[in-house]
C-alpha cells in the first residue's frame, strides 16, 4: 500500500477492497468511521479516472476521502462530485503518559446501554455508537456516585493504527478535564503494539481540538466528497 497513512488505515479494515492504477490507489471500505468511504492516494488526474471507474461498482453511498488538497483537486476534475465536509485528522505516535486518570477503565458490554444514553444526551452526532460496525469497546469514567460521566470508544482501529471516537463528557461534569484524562488513558492503551493513535474532529469543535493538541496530537486537514 505504500506509505500513505490513510490508505494503510482503510486497507487494513474489515471488508476493504483495493483498486490500483498507475499513479492512483483507491480503497473502498463500508462503515469506516461511520461512512462508506473511498480513501484515495495518488495523482489527481489518475484518481479522477479511477474514481469514475470504482463508483458505479461500489454504489453512491461511498464518499471519496483523503487530504483536503487532494480531495479538492479530484473534485475539480470530476464534475459529478462535490466536497461535502472538511475536518481534522489528528494523531499521536508517543504515549501521553502522566498521572493515570482516576477511575478510567474499559467498560463491559453490560454497561453499553449507559454509554448510549450518555451519547444521546451529550453527543448525539457521534459517529461511534455501541454495537455499530467497527466499534469494539468503550472506556469510561464514573463519578463518586457511580454515574457514567465520560466515555471514549476504540472504534475502527487496525493492527497498526488505533482509533478513538465518541469522546464526550456529561454536560454537568464538563470543565474538570475528564475527557482529556480519559483520552490519555485510551490513547496509551491503544498505542501498545501500534505505530499511532488517530481520531477525526470537526473544526467547529474548537475546545476538543485544543484539548487534543495539548495532549500531543498533530493535525492534518482532510476532506470528504460525495456525488452531486
Amino acid at each position: 500500500m505504500g506509505d500513505d497513512l490513510f490508505v494503510r488505515w482503510a486497507a487494513a479494515a474489515d471488508g476493504a477492497r483495493v483498486w490500483r492504477r498507475p499513479g492512483a490507489t483507491v480503497v473502498a471500505c463500508a462503515a469506516l468511521a461511520h461512512w462508506d468511504r473511498l480513501v484515495m492516494s495518488g495523482d489527481p488526474d489518475a484518481l479522477a479516472g479511477l474514481i469514475r471507474e470504482v463508483l458505479p461498482e461500489v454504489g453512491g453511498t461511498f464518499r471519496p476521502f483523503g487530504p483536503e488538497e487532494l480531495v479538492a483537486a479530484v473534485v475539480a476534475r470530476t464534475p459529478e462530485l462535490e466536497v461535502s465536509a472538511e475536518f481534522a485528522w489528528m494523531d499521536i505516535t508517543e504515549p501521553i503518559g502522566g498521572t493515570p486518570a482516576a477511575g478510567a477503565g474499559w467498560l463491559g458490554e453490560d454497561e453499553w446501554d449507559e454509554v448510549a444514553a450518555l451519547l444521546t444526551e451529550s453527543f448525539p452526532d457521534s459517529y461511534a455508537r455501541p454495537g455499530e460496525s467497527g466499534v469494539r469497546r468503550w472506556a469510561g469514567i464514573r463519578d463518586a456516585g457511580g454515574r457514567l460521566v465520560a466515555v471514549a470508544a476504540d472504534a475502527w482501529s487496525t493492527e497498526a493504527i488505533g482509533f478513538l471516537a465518541g469522546v464526550t463528557t456529561r454536560p454537568d461534569a464538563r470543565g474538570r478535564g475528564l475527557a482529556a484524562a480519559l483520552c490519555g488513558f485510551a490513547t496509551d492503551e491503544l498505542l501498545v503494539g501500534r505505530e499511532r493513535v488517530a481520531l477525526l474532529a470537526d473544526y467547529v469543535n474548537v475546545a476538543a481540538i485544543r484539548t487534543y493538541r495539548k495532549l500531543g496530537f498533530d493535525l492534518c486537514r482532510v476532506a470528504a466528497a460525495r456525488q452531486r
